[in-house]
C-alpha cells in the first residue's frame, strides 16, 4: 500500500534491511529474515525487536525507497506484506515516474514531485477505504494493514480500534496488541521467534468485567464459554474496557434480536461502525436515559454553556444537550440541576446582545409566558440557526395533527407520530363512533370517584395534603410549573414525602414529558379506541384475562367504569405497539395511572413507562427486567457485601425482587406506600427502584443472613414489606415492635417515607452513567443465558432422536451455530433468508443454514469427502433435508443426517446414498464436474461367480439364489418404499462410491469390489428390462426383490417436477431397486467393512472447531472476489 512519504536518514541501519531490487531513483527492499527458511538468529532477533518497538518493519516486511541521487535522505513511499503487493507498486513507479524523473535538474524538484504523487494516490485510496471515518488516517490504514495481515479475515471485517497491552497466559505476560473489530476481539504477539494469535467471536463472550488478579490490581477480563483470558497494561484501560463491553453488547443484539431490541440505525449497518459512531451513541444513550426522551431522538448538539436559575440567582454551569424535538440541560454536578424544553412547548429562539457578564446569550421563551437564558454559547450562530430550523418543523407537524379537523376528505400526515401509527379516512360513520369513543372516556381521575378506605388512616389526612399542595404552590412559584420546571434537590424532597393527591396525575405528567406528548397528539388516543374497537387477538384475549386480577381490593376496579377504562387504555396501546402488545403486570401499572390521571393522560403515561423509562421490560422474554435483575443483584455484592457473602446465590431472591421492578413495587407493599414508591419513580426514574430495592434488602440484613433457607429469606422480606406503612403522623406504639394476641412479636413497622430517606442517604450516589453502563454489560450476560437455554432446550428436543453422545451432538450444535454466524458476518450477509436469530420460533428453528452454510459444514464433518464430486454430493443432501422446501435446513435435520452416517446401521447408510442419488436429492439439470460424464458401461458381458469348490456358476443361477434371499429378508421390512432408480441415476451412485474410496488404505480391494457390484446390479437390471420388453414373465425372485424396494407402489407426488418422476418409471426403462443394490452390495466384505468401520465424531468434531473459520473465510474471500 502506497504510505505518506516518511524521511529515513539511514536506509539500512543496524543492517535490518535487504535490498532485492534498485534503479536511480527507487529501491525496493525486504526485512532481513523474512522468508528465510533456516529459521537464522538474525531473523529471530529482528522480529523480536519489531516487536518490542512497534516499528513498521515489523509489519511490513517490503517498502519501496525514494532515493535522490547525492542525497543521504530516503523516503519511504510503499509497503508490502506480500512480495507481489509491493512488485505491482515497483512496477507501477517503473512505467509511470521513472522515465519522468530524468527531466528534473532539482533533486528537491524530483522529491516534491514524487511525494506529490504518492499523496494523491493515497487521497484516491482513502475515499474508498474505511480510514477516511477516522480521527488520524495515517495511523489507522497502519493498524489495518496489520489485523488484515496478521489474522487474515475478510476485508468486510472492519477494525473499530486497537490498543497496546498484555494477555496473561497463567504467570506468563505477552506484550502486544488488541483488535476490536466489529465481530470479534482478537490479539496479536511476537516476541523472541514466538507468534501468539487469538480469535474471540463477540457471540462466544458470556461475560466481560474488570477483575484483580495476584499480578494485576486491575485487567479486564473475558470470559467465554470455554475459557477466560486476562488482559492488562493499558494506557487507558477505561476507555478499551467501555469499548469491550459496547462492542459486544452491540453485537450480541444485532445477531440475536435486533427487531426486539431495536437497534439504532447506524448500528444496524456494521460497515459504517466506528470507534467515534460509538462514542457519540453512548452519548446518546446517556442523554436518552437520563431525560427520558423517546428513542426515535437523534443527539444533534452538545454545547457547554451556563443557564440563569432564578431560585439561586446565579448562571448553573453544565452542559446543553439538542435532540430533535428536545432542549436538555444537565449542571456539571449531577442532580444539583436539570431543565427539559421540548421544542413543541418553545415559542421563539433568540439572540440577545453580548456583554462582558453575559457572553454570547439566547432567550428561549416558553408558552406558559417564562424565559430561559444560556450564555457562554460557543459558535451561538449555528446553534441557534439550527434550533431555529428544528423549532419550525416541530411546529409545523402540530399544525399537521390540530387541523385534522372532521372533513369529508383523506388527510395523510406525511411524518406520522409512530411506526405503529394508523391513519384512517374520514367519513360521517367514523365521526359518529370517535363521538361515541370518547363519550364513554373517563374525564377525571378514578381516585376522585372511588377513594381506597383504608382503617388505620389518620383522621388529619387532609390537613396534611393541604400542607403538601401548598409547599408544592410555592415551589411552583419558585422554580417554574410544567415540563420545562427546574429540577434541583429540593423537589427531590418534596417528592420523598409524598406527592398529593390533588396534584399526583399532573406531576407524573410532567416529570415523564407525557403531557408534551399528549398536547403534540390530539386525538391520537381516540383514533386509536376507534380502529381497536371489536377486534379481536391474543393481545386482547390476555387483557380480558388480567382485567380483574389489576388492584382487586380497590373500589375503583370492582366497579365496571374502572375496568373498562383499563381495557380501552391497554387495547389501545396493544394497537399501537403490536410488538409489545400486552403483557404481565402492564395491568396493574395502567390501573395505577388510571387511578390519579385522565384515560387519555394515563394511556400516555403508559407509552413513556413502556417505552422510555422501562425500555425492553415489556417484550415477550421481559429482557429489560432480566437485565435490572442481574444489575441488581451486583449492586448488592458491591453495596451489601456482608449479605453478599452470607447468601453467595442471590438468584433465589429473584422471583421476589423482579416483581419489584416490574410493578413499581406495587404488588408487594400496602397501596398507599407503593404510590409513594411510585412518586419517586416518575421523579428518578429506574435509579429509585434500585435505590429501595438496596435499602429494602439493608434493612433486613440482620435477618437474612440469619435465615436457614431461601424460603425463610423470602418470608422475612415479605413480612417486612407487608408492614411498611404511610401515616401521615405515626403513633409511637407503630414505630416499635409490637405483639399479637398470643404475645408473640411481629415483625417491625417500618414508615414508607423513612425507607425512602434512608435509601437515598445511603445509595443515593448511584448515577445514571453507572446503571447504563452495569446494563450494557448485563444485558451481555443475560442474552447469553438466554443462548444457554436454547441449546439446552434444542438438544433436550433432538437427543431421544440420535445415537450421537451428548457431548459430541453439543459440540455439532456449536459449530453448527457458528457456521450461522459467520455467514451473517461476512457472508452474502445478512440478507440471507434469515437476516436473525428469531427467538419465538421452536428451540431446533432458531437457527436454520443456508446451501451455502451447509455445504461447509459438510465439509468439515462428512465422514466420506468424494473428491471434486463432494460438492455435488453436498448439494443432493442439502435437497434431501430440506423437505420442506424453504432452502434453509434446522439443526434437527442435519443432526439426523449426521447421525445417519456416523452412527446408523449398515443399511441405513446405504439407504441414504440411495435417496442423495433419486428425486428429489438429484435434479435433471444438475452440473456435474465428474470427470466421468457419460461412462459407457457394459450390460450384455456375461458375469461369472467363483464357488466355494472352485467351480464356476453362471450369474443367472448366482442371482436367483441371492434375490431368494433377499426376499426373505424384506418379508419384515416396513420402511417406507423408496422409488426405483434408473440407469442415469444408478451411474452418478457408482461415481460417488468410486470417489469415496481415493486414498483409502484399501483402496484397490475397494475399486475391485465397487467394479463386481456394479456389474452385478447391471445385470440385474438387464434382465428385468429384457423380460419386461419381450413382454416374458420376469422371474418371481426378480419380482419379489423390486417389491422389496417397492419402487412401484410409491406414486409421485402431484406437484412433482419432471425430476420428481422416477417414482413412476415407464415400463421400458431400465430401472434397480434399493434392496437389489443393497444385496449386491453385501456381496462383497471389503464394502461391507468400509461402511461398518467406526468413524470417530470427536476428532472430527476437533479439526472442525480449527479449520472451520479458516476454510469459511478462504471460500468467502474467493466468492466475494479482491477488495
Amino acid at each position: 500500500m502506497w504510505l505518506n512519504p516518511e524521511e529515513v536518514l539511514l536506509k539500512n541501519a543496524l543492517n535490518l534491511w535487504v535490498t532485492e531490487k534498485s534503479n536511480a531513483y527507487f529501491l525496493l527492499q525486504r526485512r532481513r529474515g523474512h522468508g528465510d527458511s533456516g529459521g537464522k538468529i538474525s531473523g529471530m532477533l529482528v522480529g523480536a525487536l519489531d516487536t518490542v518497538l512497534d516499528s513498521n518493519a515489523r509489519v511490513t516486511p517490503f517498502r519501496i525507497l525514494l532515493q535522490v541521487p547525492g542525497s543521504q535522505v530516503s523516503w519511504v513511499i510503499a509497503s508490502g506484506t506480500a512480495v507481489e503487493e509491493v512488485n505491482q507498486h515497483w512496477d507501477w513507479l517503473v512505467q509511470n515516474l521513472l522515465h519522468s524523473l530524468s527531466v528534473f535538474e532539482n533533486k528537491d524538484d524530483v522529491t516534491s514531485f514524487v511525494k506529490g504523487k504518492v499523496k494523491g494516490l493515497i487521497a484516491e485510496e482513502v475515499k474508498s477505504r474505511q480510514a477516511v471515518q477516522e480521527e488520524d488516517p495515517e495511523k489507522f490504514r497502519e493498524a489495518l494493514l496489520k489485523f488484515e495481515m496478521r489474522f487474515g479475515l475478510p476485508s468486510s471485517e472492519k477494525l473499530v480500534t486497537h490498543y497496546s497491552c498484555c494477555c496473561w497466559k497463567g504467570r506468563v505476560p505477552r506484550q502486544g496488541w488488541l483488535y476490536l473489530s466489529i465481530n470479534h476481539l482478537a490479539f496479536y504477539s511476537f516476541l523472541l521467534g514466538k507468534e501468539v494469535k487469538m480469535v474471540i467471536p463477540w457471540a462466544e463472550v458470556v461475560r466481560l468485567e474488570r477483575a484483580s488478579t495476584s499480578f494485576m490490581t486491575d485487567t479486564i477480563r473475558v470470559t467465554t464459554r470455554r475459557r477466560q483470558r486476562d488482559f492488562s497494561m493499558f494506557l487507558s484501560l477505561e476507555e478499551a474496557f467501555s469499548m469491550m463491553v459496547r462492542l459486544a453488547d452491540i453485537t450480541l443484539r444485532r445477531l440475536l434480536d435486533n427487531e426486539a431490541f431495536e437497534l439504532d440505525q447506524v448500528l444496524q449497518q456494521p460497515a459504517h461502525i466506528t470507534k467515534r459512531v460509538l462514542e457519540q451513541q453512548a452519548l446518546k444513550e446517556y442523554v436518552l436515559a437520563l431525560f427520558w426522551l423517546p428513542r426515535r431522538e437523534h443527539l444533534q448538539e452538545v454545547v457547554v454553556c451556563s443557564v440563569w436559575t432564578p431560585h439561586a440567582r446565579c448562571h448553573t454551569p453544565g452542559t446543553l444537550y439538542t435532540t430533535d424535538s428536545y432542549l436538555c440541560f444537565a449542571s456539571r454536578e449531577e442532580g444539583l440541576c436539570s431543565l427539559l424544553i421540548p421544542l413543541s412547548e418553545v415559542v421563539s429562539i433568540e439572540k440577545a446582545e453580548s456583554t462582558c457578564s453575559l457572553p454570547n446569550p439566547v432567550i428561549i421563551s416558553v408558552r406558559s409566558k417564562r424565559a430561559f437564558q444560556l450564555i457562554e454559547l460557543r459558535e451561538r450562530e449555528e446553534l441557534v440557526e439550527s434550533l431555529t430550523k428544528r423549532l419550525r418543523a416541530v411546529q409545523w407537524r402540530q399544525a399537521v395533527f390540530r387541523n385534522k379537523e372532521p372533513r369529508k376528505k383523506s388527510l395523510i400526515s406525511p411524518t406520522p407520530y409512530y411506526t405503529f401509527y394508523y391513519d384512517t379516512m374520514y367519513s360521517e360513520e367514523a365521526g359518529s363512533t370517535e363521538k361515541n369513543v370518547r363519550q364513554e372516556m373517563t374525564t377525571e381521575a378514578l381516585i376522585s370517584t372511588f377513594h381506597h378506605t383504608q382503617p388505620d388512616s389518620p383522621g388529619n389526612k387532609s390537613s396534611m395534603e393541604q400542607v403538601k399542595v401548598r409547599l408544592w404552590e410555592d415551589h411552583f412559584s419558585e422554580y417554574g410549573r410544567g415540563v420545562h420546571m427546574f429540577r434541583t434537590e429540593k423537589i427531590q424532597k418534596l417528592v420523598a414525602m409524598g406527592i398529593p393527591e390533588a396534584l399526583r396525575g399532573e406531576l407524573w405528567m410532567s416529570f415523564s414529558d407525557a403531557a408534551s406528548e399528549l398536547t403534540a397528539h390530539p386525538d391520537y388516543y381516540a383514533k386509536l379506541l376507534e380502529e381497536s374497537m371489536g377486534q379481536s387477538s391474543l393481545a386482547t384475549e390476555e387483557i380480558e384475562r388480567d382485567l380483574h386480577r389489576s388492584l382487586p381490593d380497590h373500589p375503583a376496579f370492582q366497579n365496571e367504569a374502572g375496568i373498562s377504562a383499563l381495557r380501552r387504555v391497554l387495547t389501545a396501546y396493544a394497537h399501537r405497539n403490536p410488538k409489545i402488545g400486552y403483557c404481565q403486570s402492564m395491568n396493574i401499572l395502567a390501573s395505577v395511572l388510571l387511578l390519579y390521571c385522565r384515560e387519555e393522560e394515563a394511556f400516555w403515561l403508559l407509552v413513556a413507562v413502556c417505552e422510555r423509562m422501562l425500555p425492553d421490560y415489556f417484550n415477550r422474554r421481559v429482557i429489560g427486567a432480566q437485565v435490572d435483575q442481574s444489575v441488581f443483584e451486583e449492586l448488592i455484592r458491591e453495596r451489601l457485601p456482608v449479605l453478599a457473602e452470607h447468601i453467595p446465590d442471590l438468584s433465589p431472591l429473584s422471583s421476589l425482587t423482579l416483581s419489584w421492578f416490574l410493578t413499581l413495587f406495587v404488588s408487594v407493599l400496602p397501596f398507599r406506600s407503593a404510590i409513594c414508591v411510585v412518586d419517586c419513580f416518575f421523579y428518578h426514574g429506574i435509579k429509585a427502584i434500585f435505590q429501595l430495592g438496596l435499602a429494602v434488602l439493608d434493612a433486613n440484613a440482620a435477618a437474612l443472613c440469619a435465615s436457614a433457607d431461601d424460603g425463610q429469606a423470602i418470608m422475612v422480606l415479605t413480612s417486612f414489606l407487608d408492614q411498611v406503612k404511610n401515616d401521615e403522623n405515626p403513633s409511637p406504639s407503630s414505630q416499635g415492635q409490637s405483639t399479637d394476641a398470643d404475645g408473640e412479636s411481629l415483625p417491625q413497622q417500618m414508615q414508607i417515607a423513612d425507607l425512602i430517606r434512608d435509601s437515598y442517604e445511603k445509595f443515593g450516589d448511584l448515577t445514571v452513567p453507572q446503571v447504563e453502563q452495569l446494563r450494557c454489560r448485563h444485558r451481555i450476560q443475560v442474552l447469553q443465558a438466554h443462548e444457554d437455554t436454547t441449546k439446552e432446550n434444542a438438544l433436550r428436543v433432538v437427543t431421544p432422536d440420535v445415537s450421537i453422545s451428548p457431548e459430541d451432538l453439543a459440540d455439532v450444535y456449536d459449530l453448527f451455530k457458528t457456521e450461522y454466524f459467520i455467514n451473517l458476518y461476512w457472508g452474502a450477509g445478512a440478507g440471507g433468508s434469515l437476516k436473525h436469530h428469531d427467538p419465538s420460533l421452536p428451540y431446533v428453528e432458531q437457527y436454520r443454514v443456508d446451501r451455502a452454510q451447509f455445504k461447509s459444514l459438510y465439509q468439515l464433518l462428512a465422514p466420506w469427502l468424494c473428491r471434486v464430486h463432494t460438492d455435488n454430493v453436498a448439494n443432493r443432501t442439502f435437497n434431501l433435508l430440506d423437505q420442506d422446501q424453504v432452502s434453509l435446513i434446522n439443526f434437527r435435520q442435519f443432526a439426523g443426517w449426521l447421525d445417519t452416517l456416523y452412527c446408523g446401521e449398515l443399511n441405513e447408510k446405504i439407504r441414504l446414498l440411495y435417496r442423495l442419488h433419486i428425486p428429489p436429492a438429484l435434479t435433471e439439470n444438475e452440473d456435474d464436474p465428474s470427470p466421468l460424464k457419460s461412462p459407457l458401461l457394459s450390460t450384455t458381458r456375461p458375469l461369472y461367480v467363483d464357488c466355494p469348490n472352485g467351480e464356476m456358476m453362471d450369474y443367472q443361477e448366482q442371482l436367483k439364489q441371492m434375490l431368494r434371499d433377499l426376499v426373505k429378508e424384506k418379508e419384515g421390512d416396513v420402511e417406507k418404499p423408496l422409488p426405483m432408480m434408473n440407469q442415469r441415476e444408478f451411474i452418478q451412485f457408482c461415481k460417488t462410491l468410486y470417489s469415496m474410496f481415493h486414498e483409502d488404505p484399501n483402496e484397490n480391494e475397494l475399486f475391485q469390489s465397487i467394479a463386481t457390484v456394479t456389474s452385478l446390479v447391471l445385470q440385474i437390471g438387464e434382465v428385468d428390462h429384457k423380460s419386461r420388453c419381450s413382454g416374458e414373465a420376469i422371474p418371481q425372485e426378480v419380482a419379489g426383490a423390486q417389491e422389496g424396494g417397492a419402487g412401484r407402489v410409491e406414486q409421485p407426488p402431484s406437484d412433482a417436477g419432471p425430476s420428481q418422476a422416477g417414482a413412476a418409471r415407464s415400463e421400458s426403462e431400465w430401472t434397480v431397486s434399493f434392496a437389489q443394490i443393497l444385496a449386491s452390495l453385501l456381496t462383497e466384505q471389503s464394502l461391507v467393512n468400509f461402511f461398518e468401520k467406526p468413524v470417530d465424531l470427536k476428532a472430527k468434531i476437533t479439526t472442525a472447531k480449527t479449520k472451520q473459520y479458516h476454510e469459511r473465510v478462504s471460500l468467502l474471500m474467493i466468492q466475494q472476489g479482491p477488495g
